[in-house]
């Protein structure tokens, strides 16, 4: 970054091209979410049916938020503070809101890339440590609490975090997670110690590596035994779920969050562009992609579902089968998986009252598959319990967590970039300090706050901060944007600002949905979202081996102090927006009133001074 000759204002640094923009875009906006949490609603949902709202919230809502937001980042070339405060000073607080959410989805965000370390630091051992018990402190037989639940389970809950029974009862820092949280950071750092300089270069492998990635997996999902039931059961529409209003609330909110509008680090991003350029073009790259990966990587978590599931089922029914030959004295290998039906009914007709009394369970693969997980729960559960099952674990355990790593990394610059640009822009740092030392500072203190995730109650904690944190604030920034460019900047203006970068104004589409479709969909989704959020009091999964339904999850309600902090971390980000507005307008109506002050009739101060400069030119 340098200053030019003549002026002596500060350049902004640029791009080296325009791919490393778009990546660097799409990097931010594709992230975990598109893995683990698009394909559970389409789960959950109706399978293709949810893509008809999801479609109708991309064009509507998702497509010219992320325009506007490209567009006034390279028409006013600066960070989410400097653009609201050029468009107006009311409007100051929106951009320290975008910073404050940004800086808190940070440090929960790389607690979640270091459990992805964590995960990829023990793929190398074989066989997976996830895949057998321990043995118990006695070694005369195995782990009574993985014995009760799955490996796998064991090695989330109490290898990975050593959970606690509840969030009230914080535990004891986990040193290994410490070690995995400081390697996230460093390698944040690193990547952005030269800021766009040397995170563009990063980019070209965090955000291209995933596709490759995914392909690979998706090649060898397809032949796994059970994928097309998989991909049947995503493409098969239950098109009953769309009278369900939560279906169109979560489609609003999943791309909402899924194009990582509001932050700041999009507008940041293309403040760094020239300033003819076409941002319109730009958007619909973007929002298209991050669709489309959204989509690709559905049909690789499917098919691997898909594969867990027909394993279950199978497991199932061998249960069954070694029942059977065992009441029935029936000779091994005769009754098999392929004839399993035929010799049941052929029982059932023949000894009706013996088959009674087999103890036989119910296998329907159907059960299996609508065996949902999001979250943490698809990556670390369900994922590794599938590549368990699949031949050379250990190399497709390595490819998922850098996968996983490489998706949330390029998230992350994205995060960190809307707080740095916002404290350039506030110039709370003097000059003389370099900007790696301002990044450092960055990093050191989103570190040390986000100890408290290495708690045994860390990962409670973890999905408070991902429940509420990007929920209400950012629908509330965005409807703030939107409305401060269209009705405060005016969408005249904006229009000839398009004009001045693309060649060509906005057309009735873009102009419909900024006027009247994209902030009616945004206070509908905000209003819905508060009263359905309202009418329940929040709860949590926890893991308790003393639970009497253990390995099943105790749902508890969150202590009252809990709930506080929730609604802090709901209302502190936002509360910037009007405190900022009422300090500007009680500034303004001071300087007025001063102003009429000085124009006291009475006063001869005028007179006075004409007088003398009459006599000094005499």
């Amino acid at each position: 970054m340098g200053k030019t000759e003549d002026s002596g204002v500060e350049e902004r640094p640029k791009w080296d091209n325009k791919i490393q923009y778009l990546l660097t875009c799409i990097g931010f906006a594709v992230g975990l979410g598109n893995v683990w949490r698009f394909p559970y609603l389409c789960q959950i949902y109706g399978g293709g049916a949810f893509l008809i709202p999801y479609l109708i919230a991309l064009v509507f809502e998702g497509l010219p938020l992320l325009y506007l937001e490209l567009a006034i980042g390279q028409r006013l070339r600066k960070g989410s503070i400097g653009v609201w405060y050029s468009i107006s000073p009311l409007l100051g607080g929106v951009g320290i809101a975008s910073m404050i959410v940004s800086f808190l989805v940070s440090i929960f965000y790389n607690t979640i890339m270091a459990w992805v370390l964590w995960y990829f630091f023990h793929s190398f051992q074989n066989p997976l440590p996830w895949s057998e018990c321990p043995l118990n402190e006695n070694r005369t037989g195995y782990n009574v609490e993985c014995e009760k639940s799955t490996p796998v389970n064991y090695f989330w809950y109490r290898n990975t975090l050593n959970i606690t029974a509840d969030i009230e009862t914080s535990g004891s820092i986990q040193w290994w997670m410490v070690v995995c949280l400081a390697s996230a950071w460093c390698v944040v750092y690193i990547c952005f110690i030269k800021g766009i300089e040397s995170m563009g270069k990063a980019v070209y492998v965090t955000a291209t590596f995933p596709y490759l990635v995914l392909t690979i997996f998706l090649i060898r999902a397809t032949t796994l035994p059970g994928a097309t039931d998989g991909l049947v059961y995503l493409f098969t529409p239950d098109w009953n779920k769309l009278q369900n209003p939560q279906v169109w609330l979560d489609a609003a909110t999943q791309i909402f969050f899924s194009l990582s509008v509001a932050f700041g680090g999009l507008i940041a991003f293309s403040s760094y562009n020239p300033e003819r350029n076409n941002c319109e073009r730009d958007a619909v790259i973007v929002g298209v992609v991050n669709s489309a990966t959204s989509l690709y990587a559905s049909i690789t978590v499917f098919s691997i579902l898909g594969f867990k599931a027909t394993n279950g089922f199978n497991s199932c029914q061998n249960r069954n089968i070694l029942a059977l030959t065992n009441e029935f004295d029936i000779a091994d290998q005769n009754i098999t998986l392929e004839n399993y039906d035929k010799w049941v009914e052929y029982l059932n007709s023949t000894y009706p009252t013996e088959m009674a009394k087999v103890p036989l369970e119910v296998c329907d693969l159907q059960q299996f598959l609508d065996q949902s997980a999001s979250g943490t729960g698809l990556a670390f559960i369900v994922f590794t319990e599938a590549v368990i099952e699949m031949p050379g674990s250990q190399i497709w355990a390595i490819l998922f967590f850098i996968m996983l790593f490489s998706l949330g990394l390029s998230s992350m610059f994205g995060n960190i970039e809307g707080v740095l640009t916002p404290i350039s822009d506030l110039k709370l740092v003097p000059k003389w300090i370099p900007n790696e030392v301002t990044t450092a500072i960055v990093c050191l203190i989103s570190f040390l706050t986000a100890l408290i995730f290495t708690l045994g109650s860390g990962n409670y904690w973890v999905e408070v901060f991902n429940g509420y944190v990007g929920s209400v604030p950012l629908l509330i920034v965005a409807f703030f944007e939107i409305i401060g460019v269209i009705y405060v900047h005016g969408m005249k203006n904006f229009s000839e600002d398009i004009y001045f970068m693309t060649g060509s104004r906005p057309n009735i589409y873009w102009k419909a949905c900024w006027m009247v479709i994209s902030p009616l969909m945004l206070l509908v989704v905000l209003i819905a979202y508060v009263v359905i959020q309202a009418q329940k009091h929040p709860t949590y999964p926890t893991w308790n081996p003393d639970y009497v339904k253990f390995p099943a999850t105790e749902v508890l309600p969150f202590p009252d102090w809990v709930f506080a902090i929730i609604i802090l971390l709901c209302v502190v980000p936002v509360v910037s927006i009007p405190l900022v507005a009422l300090y500007k307008l009680i500034c303004h109506l001071n300087k007025k009133s001063s102003a009429r002050t000085e124009l006291n009739p009475y006063c001869n101060d005028g007179f006075e001074v004409e007088t003398r400069e009459q006599n000094q030119r005499a």
